[in-house]
């Protein structure tokens, strides 16, 4: 999993893998939820678990949901017979489901998600299949993690480099040390309450447009 960089092929492992590797899986998926209580449903080894997601956001309640924001394994025996989502559970099995495993993922920077298995059979999953459930869930939260940590170090240094072009811009321009210029960049932001790495673009994207002027 660490030589596949890219988020989505890498969670298409880890779905393909449960529906191989557990028997009573159906179907899988993994449903990552923003800060903005935004779903999304990522690596589907079919249609019916991005249905099942778009339904629980609908209606707020469901297995998918309790195992990101509360639980570490929620199991759901016979859909049939739960009393844990009753707007759900109607339309999870006019769909032909009967049996839900989802475990919970977490992938820092606010961002939370499950691992999701389906089945349309009751009782499909066993106490080793939720073993192997939580070794699979395992790996996919430290893809996700490790992709985040990724995303924010590129960040970091797109903002180290243009707060160095910001800080060169004014060491010429004022004739003065690298870091007098970086003094006068953060007063400038505590001035205008506007983020020292906004100035820094602000600045360099004046000067940009002056030079080609």
């Amino acid at each position: 999993m660490a030589d596949k960089p890219e988020l989505e092929q890498t969670l298409r492992l880890v779905t393909a893998a449960a529906v191989d590797l557990i028997e009573g899986a159906e179907s899988a998926d993994i449903l990552l939820i923003s800060k903005r209580k935004e779903f999304r449903s990522h690596a589907p080894t079919s249609d019916l678990p991005v249905r099942l997601d778009s339904i629980q956001e609908e209606l707020g309640e469901g297995p998918c949901i309790d195992a990101a924001f509360d639980e570490r394994i929620i199991h759901s025996d016979d859909l049939t017979a739960e009393r844990r989502w009753p707007h759900f559970c109607p339309q999870a099995i006019a769909a032909g489901v009967r049996s839900s495993l989802s475990f919970q993922l977490y992938t820092g920077g606010g961002a939370i998600g499950a691992l999701n298995l389906f089945s349309s059979t009751a009782g499909a999953f066993s106490a080793t299949d939720i073993e192997v459930g939580l070794m699979l869930g395992t790996h996919a939260a430290v893809a996700l993690h490790g992709i985040r940590k990724s995303e924010q170090f590129e960040s970091a240094l797109a903002s180290r480099d243009v707060i160095g072009q910001a800080k060169g811009m004014i060491m010429e321009r004022f004739a003065v040390g690298p870091v007098r210029a970086f003094e006068l960049l953060r007063k400038l932001s505590q001035d205008s309450n506007v983020p020292l790495v906004q100035i820094a673009v602000q600045l360099v994207e004046r000067g940009s447009a002056g030079t080609g002027g």
